[in-house]
């Protein structure tokens, strides 16, 4: 399995996989010890396509049989006339359509005292944190995004189904979930007013009432791609608690502050509002990290736009941002809005954000030298641990480094560190004794 893209698409790898572990067949390590490659594909942007392209590429170079599926399979045609040789192309989240074109190339060899023995599903993450998608799907039509188009509408899973797998999860050893979706926030929206049963009670199908349940586990429970609904507001109070398990993180995605860029890219447009309720939830929960990301150079975005963006940073004072230069993808309506901004104007734009968010990243960890913080292990080598506190996800965040005294910590152990030193985005510390 050669899996691309986001975590959403590294959880549909993982679930195909744990469909096949059950039905008897072994993963390989390598393209010479497989009989086929299953290759997950990301589709959302052009830069992700040619990756994607050329992963499959690699595959059928070093293997030869190759089934492909995820988000760039909703285009097949875009594929096979890349790469005509492939076996079988399917769209993301066709699970049975992947098993189908897997029997096909390689039919399966049952083994009664083998299959269906698995206790927990197949993972591509460390043992100690795990992603958890609660739905699929966005009813937002952002006029740079088609992954309405790719992934379809919001289709919420039930609470019920979402709580036993966290409860599977953290018995099997997870430590940390990353609650992910396409739009978190939005959960059970569609399901209007449902209930699920959880533990023999009934347990509403809204963001709230599940982020509630699954703070009773005994994990870290990280909130990923949030939009600001007002009533998001209600998960502030959880986070402030330190006896819940849900962390003080939300992840935003709010890609600009302009309310003319905004209305431009189809998104809602009340920014002024939106830096009113950060310092509400931050009198609340004055140690909740915010991150999010954000475009520069989307299509009419003027010097005046661009420069009240920077100075929607300067107030909001976010503590964890990335960002991207507007690209075209195929299929976007943003594509032929009028007056694209150049390339060496975007870039420029993209640096002086960039400094901007450096210099704040860099001032609210500065703040953090001296106190105590409750940080999860990721991993022991010869030279440090490396860790993440409260306000750091996997693999997009910062760390915190502990380089004495680290040699009898383990992945996935919670540990508390005094903090001794900040640089831009990383921390580092010493453990305090227990």
């Amino acid at each position: 399995m050669v899996s691309l893209g986001c975590p959403k698409a590294l959880v549909d790898s993982e679930r195909i996989l744990t469909r096949l572990r059950a039905e008897g067949y072994g993963i390989s390590p390598d393209y010479s010890g497989a009989d086929a490659v299953i290759v997950n594909t990301c589709g959302f942007l052009d830069s992700a396509k040619a990756e994607s392209l050329d992963a499959i590429g690699e595959a059928l170079n070093e293997n030869g049989r190759v089934i492909v599926t995820g988000c760039l399979g909703a285009e097949p045609e875009y594929i096979t006339g890349a790469h005509p040789k492939v076996l079988a192309v399917t769209g993301p989240h066709q699970y049975e359509q992947v098993l189908d074109a897997v029997h096909a190339a390689v039919p399966p060899d049952p083994d009664p005292f083998v299959d269906l023995l698995l206790t927990a599903g197949v993972k591509l993450t460390p043992r100690h944190f795990a992603y958890l998608k609660i739905s699929e799907g966005c009813n937002h039509r952002c006029k740079f995004c088609i992954i309405p188009d790719m992934r379809g509408r919001l289709v919420s899973r039930p609470a019920g189904a979402v709580l036993r797998e966290a409860e599977r999860l953290v018995q099997a050893g997870v430590r940390e979930l990353l609650v992910i979706s396409q739009d978190t926030s939005a959960y059970g929206a569609d399901r209007k007013n449902a209930v699920s049963l959880w533990k023999d009670r009934e347990i509403a199908d809204s963001i709230h009432d599940l982020s509630y349940e699954m703070g009773q586990l005994d994990a870290w429970i990280r909130l990923h791609y949030v939009y600001p609904y007002p009533f998001v507001d209600r998960l502030i109070p959880m986070m402030a608690d330190p006896d819940h398990g849900v962390l003080p993180y939300l992840d935003i995605p709010f890609q600009h502050a302009h309310p003319d860029t905004l209305k431009r890219m189809a998104r809602p447009a009340a920014a002024e509002r939106t830096l009113d309720r950060i310092t509400a939830w931050r009198a609340i929960c004055p140690d909740i990290t915010l991150r999010s990301t954000f475009i520069v150079g989307y299509p009419g975005e003027t010097e005046a736009e661009f420069e009240h963006l920077l100075a929607w940073l300067e107030e909001a004072q976010l503590d964890r941002v990335g960002c991207f230069q507007y690209e075209n993808v195929e299929g976007a309506r943003s594509n032929a809005l009028p007056d694209h901004v150049a390339p060496e104007v975007k870039q420029q734009r993209w640096d002086r954000f960039m400094e901007t968010a450096q210099r704040i990243s860099a001032a609210k960890l500065e703040a953090k030298v001296g106190r105590r913080l409750e940080v999860i292990v990721d991993e022991v080598d010869k030279e440090a641990a490396t860790c993440r506190t409260h306000a750091d996800a996997p693999e997009i965040d910062g760390n915190l480094f502990i380089d004495e005294g680290f040699e009898g910590l383990a992945p996935g152990q919670i540990v508390t560190v005094e903090v001794e030193e900040a640089s831009e985005y990383d921390l580092w510390g010493r453990l305090v004794a227990s």
